[in-house]
């Protein structure tokens, strides 16, 4: 078995009598293509695109170039079917939502937009331009909701991006697309804080964590800033992990998403019988392993593979370093504690990821294959390896004679649950 690092491959060879199985997504096989998919949807629809009013302004939000949702393909879909409503060129903006993310160049706003591009005007989201921001309300939890002026100022609103699992939100998609996508920084790093449980000391939430919605403040944060300013629908794709189109929803804000979700649960989370003692995971290859913080996603899903204690081998080559300037630096901390007292008093979204890695690095033994300096691979309480077979040598003293395994080719895109 191949397992994908960077553009390259580690050739996996490992005694049957270890292997507990492959972990690996199969979702449900679609015979239409992604146009006739996109097309089903837009026509769940047509009232709401029906009652715009041609004089109106339209907005559409969409995802930057970080996260692939299949936009060059649906939005000019989307604005056929507004221009066949009426709606011309020259009342649709597009807005990238950014988050806290940098802006985009004209090329990555051509990749997003297709063949849209230069016909309707696009704009990046900026997060920390008062004078682009319009405050539209506070959560129930004290947040103030400051968000893009020119989306809290459209006539008509849709927001559009992918659904996937999201480690501390639960899922993508939906609501996201408002906070943290056009929504100041300030508030983006506010719904993440609520993360952590009320109190010093109390740690995380146990309810913010990956595929749940339910009880979960991060995304009850988000679900109360989407309801200041709703959208007339939502389009939201879900992709095979080879980035095609296989299913898109289209409606409610919330019901459609909701919905989703539940597909995506459906078709991406594997369900185990037991856990292992070894779990070897790659994220993917590039770009998906391209730094620390894409890569701690296929650390945190794998780690519901693995037992207490149990030795995880993660294949990132992490050719662009950690991601973000801040992030290596927040291991100065080196025990939970201390680590949770200072992303509290001065909390970052950088932060809170190398928190959860400190936590899996505390839980588990875990060797990262990567192109990371060993010195600073052991600061993140992580055993640093040049190549698979380096680490399973390491692995192998740390496991039991009759040690079982899960391979995982693609880490970044299934979700194992075990069975209760």
């Amino acid at each position: 078995m191949e397992l994908k690092y960077g553009e390259t491959s580690f050739l996996l060879g490992l005694p049957e009598k270890n292997l507990l199985g492959v972990i690996q997504a199969n979702p449900k096989v679609v015979d239409h293509s992604p146009e006739e998919i996109i097309a089903a949807a837009l026509n769940r629809c047509e009232a709401q695109i029906s009652a715009m009013r041609p004089s109106g302004k339209v907005v559409i939000v969409t995802s930057d170039i970080t996260r692939y949702t299949g936009s060059e393909i649906y939005l000019p879909m989307l604005v056929e079917r507004l221009n066949a409503a009426g709606i011309a060129d020259d009342r649709i903006t597009i807005v990238i939502a950014l988050g806290i993310h940098r802006k985009q160049s004209e090329a990555e706003h051509r990749k997003i937009t297709g063949s849209l591009f230069g016909r309707v005007r696009v704009v990046d989201h900026e997060c920390d331009d008062p004078g682009k921001l319009v405050t539209v309300g506070f959560t129930s939890g004290g947040i103030e909701v400051s968000i893009n002026r020119t989306v809290a100022e459209a006539d008509h609103l849709i927001l559009t991006g992918t659904i996937g699992f999201h480690y501390f939100a639960g899922f993508g998609g939906g609501r996201k697309s408002i906070l943290p996508g056009v929504a100041s920084r300030a508030a983006c790093m506010a719904s993440h804080f609520n993360v952590l449980n009320p109190g010093e000391g109390n740690g995380k939430n146990c309810s913010a964590t990956t595929g749940n919605l339910d009880n979960n403040p991060v995304h009850e944060a988000m679900d109360e800033a989407c309801a200041m300013e709703p959208p007339d629908f939502i389009l939201n794709t879900v992709l095979s992990p080879q980035k095609r189109i296989i299913a898109a929803f289209a409606g409610d804000w919330q019901g459609t998403h909701r919905d989703g979700c539940s597909f995506y649960a459906d078709n991406f989370a594997f369900p185990l019988k037991e856990c292992a003692d070894l779990v070897i995971v790659s994220c993917g290859g590039f770009p998906k392993d391209i730094n620390v913080i894409q890569s701690h996603k296929s650390m945190e899903y794998a780690g519901q593979a693995l037992k207490e204690g149990g030795v995880m081998i993660l294949l990132a080559e992490c050719r662009d370093g950690y991601g973000n300037a801040t992030f290596f630096d927040w291991f100065r901390f080196r025990d939970l504690d201390a680590f949770e007292a200072g992303l509290r008093s001065n909390y970052e979204i950088n932060g809170q990821t190398a928190y959860s890695l400190l936590q899996k690095a505390l839980r588990f033994r875990i060797i990262l294959v990567s192109g990371l300096p060993p010195e600073e691979v052991r600061t993140m309480g992580l055993m640093p390896a040049t190549s698979l077979e380096e680490a399973l040598k390491i692995a192998h003293d740390m496991l039991p004679d009759n040690f079982k395994a899960y391979v995982i080719p693609e880490g970044g895109t299934v979700l194992p649950s075990l069975k209760k």
